[in-house]
């Protein structure tokens, strides 16, 4: 016999008690001194440590945003180009994760969040991946060889066969 849907319902109301693997981005206002960005992190990762388990963070750091955030507030209009950006990824259950879910959008100080169900596996990833990008060194004559292709490309047009 088949299930009926109530008590698949059931099954799924279950599940919220077990814990799941977060991640939580979030760009802090950057008008904020270093030290005090450095203090509303450390706020905000005590907050996620008392409610859950770390399983993996970056630090905040200042980042160009790729679009102009605009957020209304009390005193007016406030548009955001640049934020300093951190991430913590986390293991709570779901009712820890809604307190954090709400103190998060009741800080002012943070401009904007996400958060996102991950896995613990992609989270480190993400991890090894970042430290990664920053050991490899920028390559610094792209744009001359860029550059160098495109007119090799225009005289190349330009031969007669």
């Amino acid at each position: 016999m088949a299930k009926n849907q109530g008590e698949e319902r059931e099954d799924e109301h279950e599940d919220t008690a077990e814990p799941r693997v977060y991640e939580f981005g979030f760009h802090l206002n950057p008008e904020l001194p270093t030290e005090e960005v450095k203090k509303e992190y450390r706020g905000i990762r005590s907050l996620i440590a008392s409610k859950g388990t770390l399983i993996a963070e970056g630090e905040p750091h200042k980042v160009q945003l790729a679009y102009t955030i605009s957020r209304q507030e009390t005193a007016g209009r406030r548009d955001f180009d640049s934020a300093y950006f951190s991430w913590i990824v986390y293991e709570a259950t779901a009712e820890n994760h809604a307190e954090i879910v709400t103190t998060a959008g009741a800080n002012s100080r943070i401009v904007r969040f996400i958060d996102l169900i991950t896995t613990k596996d992609a989270a480190r990833h993400s991890v090894e991946m970042r430290e990664l990008s920053l050991k490899v060194p920028e390559r610094e004559g792209v744009t001359d060889e860029v550059a160098a292709n495109t007119e090799l490309d225009a005289a190349l047009e330009n031969v007669v066969v």
